[in-house]
């Protein structure tokens, strides 16, 4: 399954092939671009993203201090978010959603999703909840134990799929990452996109552009969404980064 590479590469014919063939067993696609440091001031301009709009967000990612959990793909986070309940996520990527067990796919906490950047995609299966915002804040103050954060089907599912002998209450907190989060629906394109600005704790930042849709569709807004952005400037072959990718790296240095 394809990982995120040079994103000056193209998709082989075999890849592209795979991924026709694995959208079609996913819940969803989204669609993301990451727009360079140097060119994040003119997109947000062309794009007439308002920053004060934006939703404040506050991410946690658990691991080990040598990111046990991230080799073995993965992913637990908790998030608090202004305004609303908080949510945390058990996730593992890449995955075979045919693998998966009749169990957990049928769990309505569950989905799988497809990835797609220029140049490079991954599936993933997330075992979501939801989470007092005090508690996320008290379990990484280390006033309430990590694994109480998540729900009886996202231990399980950690349970199954962690490395042998790591356990929730055992990992390090990495965190917190800020995150502005804005929705809009920007003329000429009548879809949704996010935007996602990452604040990172050396003062380096990620601005993610996005689109969610089904799976039947993903070919089509694609293109509709490739089109839109490059004629607001937004350079698609420009080196993409990964927003969890790039957190990890940085905030296991905090340790």
């Amino acid at each position: 399954m394809a990982k995120v590479r040079n994103q000056r590469q193209m998709l082989s014919d075999e890849e592209l092939a795979q991924l026709v063939g694995l959208v079609k067993k996913v819940d969803s696609v989204e669609l993301k671009a990451t727009v360079p440091a140097d060119d994040q001031r003119a997109a947000v301009s062309s794009l007439d993203l308002d920053p004060i709009e934006a939703q404040i967000r506050q991410v946690f990612f658990f691991d080990t201090p040598d990111l046990t959990l991230d080799k073995h793909g993965v992913v637990v986070r908790a998030r608090r978010v202004q305004g609303r309940t908080g949510d945390t996520v058990v996730k593992l990527r890449p995955i075979e959603p045919a693998d998966l067990p009749d169990t957990v796919r049928k769990s309505p906490w569950f989905g799988v999703e497809v990835d797609a950047m220029p140049g490079g995609y991954v599936c993933s299966g997330s075992m979501k909840g939801v989470v007092d915002p005090a508690h996320v804040r008290d379990a990484v103050g280390g006033k309430r134990a990590i694994r109480k954060l998540f729900s009886k089907e996202q231990r399980a599912f950690f349970a199954t799929h962690a490395p042998e002998g790591v356990e929730l209450d055992d990992l390090s907190v990495l965190g917190p990452i800020f995150v502005l989060k804005l929705k809009r629906v920007p003329e000429g394109f009548a879809r949704k996109l996010t935007a996602e600005m990452w604040l990172y704790p050396d003062n380096s930042r990620v601005l993610e552009l996005s689109t969610k849709c089904k799976p039947t569709e993903a070919f089509q807004v694609a293109a509709h969404a490739r089109a839109f952005l490059t004629e607001k400037g937004i350079d698609l072959g420009a080196q993409q980064q990964t927003k969890t990718r790039t957190a990890l790296d940085l905030l296991v240095k905090s340790l």
